[in-house]
């Protein structure tokens, strides 16, 4: 595998940009695809924000300083990507974003790219309830096992903060399950 520091070099070279990309998409699309997929919930969703998303990463890389790591970066245009495709769907629909998820959660069984079971479909349901933030921290550290310094960097948020939201996160989770 490429090492992060040359391939964040060759992104920011004419000449070797579109190589880059091309590994860059490789290595982080799924990913970064289901990251998007667990806030939006929608597959044909989840792909045209990763679309987005990748277009954002390659306009913007020469202003990637490296203060971070290249996929921390990532995700954080990623998340606000996810966050602002929910809120400009959900004012077009006239209802807010939980609203609007918690929708989506109610039909994640008709939904042909969802592939878990029942139990799987009750935990989608109880994060969909989950306030914004919660949500977030929750899929980072359930799902994708990040560390709450990596959290941190995405969500520009404290650690402290992280581990009290995640707290809170697996509380309401755990209630929602024993009731349902």
């Amino acid at each position: 595998m490429i090492a992060e520091e040359t391939l964040v070099k060759e992104l920011k070279q004419k000449d070797t940009q579109a190589k880059a990309f091309e590994v860059l998409i490789g290595i982080y699309k799924e990913r970064l695809y289901w990251h998007i997929r667990r806030i939006v919930l929608d597959h044909d969703d989840a792909d045209d924000v990763l679309q987005n998303t990748f277009i954002k990463v390659f306009r913007n890389i020469d202003t990637f300083k490296g203060d971070s790591k290249l996929y921390s970066w990532m995700y954080r245009i990623g998340t606000n990507e996810a966050l602002t495709f929910l809120k400009t769907k959900s004012r077009k629909l006239g209802v807010s974003s939980d609203e609007l998820i918690e929708r989506k959660a109610n039909t994640l069984e008709a939904d042909v790219y969802f592939e878990g079971d029942a139990i799987q479909l009750q935990l989608q349901q109880a994060i969909a309830r989950l306030p914004e933030k919660q949500k977030l921290v929750f899929n980072m550290k359930y799902f994708e096992e990040l560390k709450y310094e990596e959290i941190s960097k995405i969500l520009d948020t404290s650690v402290g903060a992280l581990k009290a939201s995640y707290h809170l996160a697996v509380k309401k989770i755990e209630g929602f399950l024993e009731n349902h």
